[in-house]
């Protein structure tokens, strides 16, 4: 039993595990993040800890699965010092029959590869020990790792840099998935059957980059779908990926899928600038048991696919059976995989089952053989998930495919709120980029009704990246809290304008402001001038609350008129009329000293404008007050 006097020993003795404080400056009054201390170079990188019973992690890495013929040789002490001596002093033009590189502190890494060998893919390149102009680039967008870090990664197989080289020769801005950098986010889109065409999807992409997609996939199985995937890769600045069965069954019968058709289909978008594929190799023929009594079967397209084909044509996978020959096309142009999860769950009473994961067993041994022909590899993950499973389905994972990125669909974590999947999926999202996953694959308000349109995108996008970022502030990712600790002090200081300026959708932000209060004053039209604690708190001269020299504002000022966005967002919500709308898209400067600030009148003619310019909640009724009793 815990008495009261015991209650200061649990305050004081916070569970810290000595992870880096988000924040670079340690700004505020929190001890920063409970997470695990930063392992980057080691299995954990960044890291929850482990609740009871969870797997450890693997003690194998991509170095564990390396091409036939290539050697390695870990060196330490004066046989490090040396090796690296020579490497300093050989000439520029001569071909080395090894490479030799720092890897771990004191420790030197030989390799030498077959003979004859020449590097391709990120991957090869970062045993090789090379830095390439992609890992550098990557270094320089996550601002808390090194090119060398991000190469060790890379090697390690903990992360991918997916950029296919005929997509370089375009518009692609090189980024990485791993868990030693920020959460990522993945934009579903693609013309159907029944709905969109090329140019819909084209402005999708541009929609979904500006909301923040790290990556778009093209899941395209209508119209014209070479020409709307060599449309979107380029327009596109972030890496493509595809499904490429979807293209393979246009315009043929499912059983006649063979390896002419899969291998003709694979080299054909590779040769366009796909930078992963999604291919539905895990699924096998001795899994199909598994699904029989599950509540909603298969709800992967592929994974159906390839399960109706193997039960017609009594075969295992043809995806399993080609995997090394679909390897040997991926990495002619240095295509990632992006392994599917064909048998993931599609509901709640169908998670971390049997299925699922015997599949996530044949995913790690489709990782290991991608690694020995240098292709660089993420893992797809579910579905449909209880809050409570999500942890273990990320460390379980971390498990069997040795640290090889996550990349999850959600979870959603309850299936009964169609029409708001994004908020069901992103919560699930949150708690999986906590436990381990790498790249969030975003739901639409659209999920499981029809197919997203451009508002369904931006409402994805944004749901992800709050899950996203929310995961990467508790993982104590250096810096991942310096953009929230700056809006908080402009917060604190009711530097309206600034506040809007850091948020990350500034129109709807400052449209939803002005719908009540077209001023911006020292208080806002939830608490009005009397009860706003911000206000109080500024107010208070022992406090720090509000004092921050870059975010001070000496004057009110009325906000400048709507954009055509923010009028269209306060049209959409439709609480103000046509008129009031008007104005405020249409109003002019009416001077510096507003007479709603509490600097310029006293507190009664406050009260009275308050009155008459917010919007006004009558509680009476709930109160039990008549309203003509009832006053501010």
């Amino acid at each position: 039993m815990i008495h009261a006097n015991d209650n200061s020993r649990l305050t004081e003795q916070l569970p810290m595990h000595g992870a880096h404080n988000p924040s670079t400056t340690a700004a505020g009054t929190t001890p920063g993040s409970f997470a695990l201390r930063a392992d980057i170079g080691g299995p954990l990188m960044f890291a929850s800890p482990d609740t009871p019973g969870m797997p450890a992690p693997s003690a194998k890495t991509a170095w564990d699965f390396l091409p036939d013929g290539w050697e390695v040789d870990l060196l330490t002490g004066d046989d490090a010092a040396e090796a690296l001596e020579r490497v300093a002093n050989a000439s520029p033009t001569c071909e080395l029959a090894s490479y030799t590189f720092a890897d771990a502190p004191g420790t030197v890494r030989r390799v030498t590869p077959e003979a004859g060998f020449e590097p391709i893919t990120q991957l090869e390149h970062a045993r090789l020990g090379i830095i390439t102009a992609q890992m550098r680039r990557v270094a320089d967008r996550e601002k808390h790792l090194t090119a060398q870090q991000v190469r060790d990664e890379v090697a390690a197989g903990r992360m991918i840099i997916p950029a296919n080289t005929q997509h370089l020769q375009y518009n692609l801005d090189p980024m990485c998935i791993g868990r030693a950098s920020l959460t990522k986010i993945n934009a579903n889109m693609g013309a159907s059957p029944i709905s969109s065409g090329t140019s819909d999807e084209v402005e999708k992409l541009q929609w979904a980059q500006r909301w923040g997609a790290d990556t778009v996939m093209d899941l395209s199985t209508g119209g014209d779908l070479d020409e709307c995937r060599t449309a979107i890769i380029q327009a596109a600045t972030v890496p493509i990926g595809t499904v490429p069965i979807y293209s393979m069954i246009i315009g043929r019968k499912l059983e006649d899928l063979d390896r002419e058709v899969i291998l003709t289909e694979i080299e054909k978008q590779a040769r366009q600038g796909v930078s992963y594929f999604t291919i539905h190799a895990g699924v096998r023929k001795a899994h199909l048991k598994f699904v029989k009594d599950r509540l909603i079967g298969i709800v992967s397209r592929g994974g159906s696919l390839l399960a109706k084909w193997m039960l017609m044509n009594n075969r295992e996978n043809i995806m399993y059976e080609l995997w090394d020959d679909i390897c040997c096309v991926m990495r002619r142009w240095d295509v990632s995989f992006s392994i599917g999860d064909g048998l993931r769950p599609g509901g709640l009473a169908d998670a971390t089952d049997r299925a699922q994961l015997a599949e996530l067993e044949t995913l790690s041994e489709l990782t290991e053989r991608a690694w020995a022909h240098g292709i660089q590899v993420m893992i797809e993950g579910p579905g449909h998930v209880p809050l409570d499973q999500i942890e273990y389905n990320m460390k379980v994972q971390r498990t069997l495919c040795h640290g090889a990125p996550f990349y999850v669909l959600g979870p959603l974590v309850t299936d009964v709120f169609p029409g708001y999947d994004h908020i069901t999926s992103c919560i699930g999202a949150t708690n999986a980029a906590y436990h381990g996953a790498s790249m969030l694959c975003y739901v639409t308000p659209k999920e499981h009704l029809g197919l997203p349109k451009r508002d369904d995108v931006k409402q994805g996008c944004i749901a992800y990246k709050i899950a996203a970022h929310a995961a990467d502030v508790a993982l104590g990712i250096p810096g991942a809290r310096d953009w929230d600790d700056e809006l908080t002090k402009a917060r604190a200081a009711l530097n309206w304008q600034k506040h809007f300026e850091l948020s990350f959708d500034p129109d709807t932000a400052r449209a939803l402001h002005d719908e009540d209060l077209d001023v911006d004053t020292d208080f806002c039209a939830m608490c009005g001038h009397d009860w706003c604690s911000v206000r109080i708190s500024k107010e208070i001269q022992e406090f720090a609350s509000g004092k921050d020299d870059a975010f001070k504002w000496d004057k009110p000022a009325r906000s400048d008129a709507l954009t055509d966005e923010q009028k269209a967002i306060l049209e959409q919500r439709g609480y103000l009329n046509p008129e009031e709308i008007h104005k405020l898209a249409s109003k002019g400067d009416a001077g510096d000293k507003l007479s709603c600030h509490s600097d310029y009148v006293d507190d009664e003619a406050a009260k009275r404008i308050q009155r008459e310019t917010l919007v006004q909640i009558d509680t009476s009724e709930a109160h039990n007050i008549s309203k003509h009793d009832s006053v501010i």
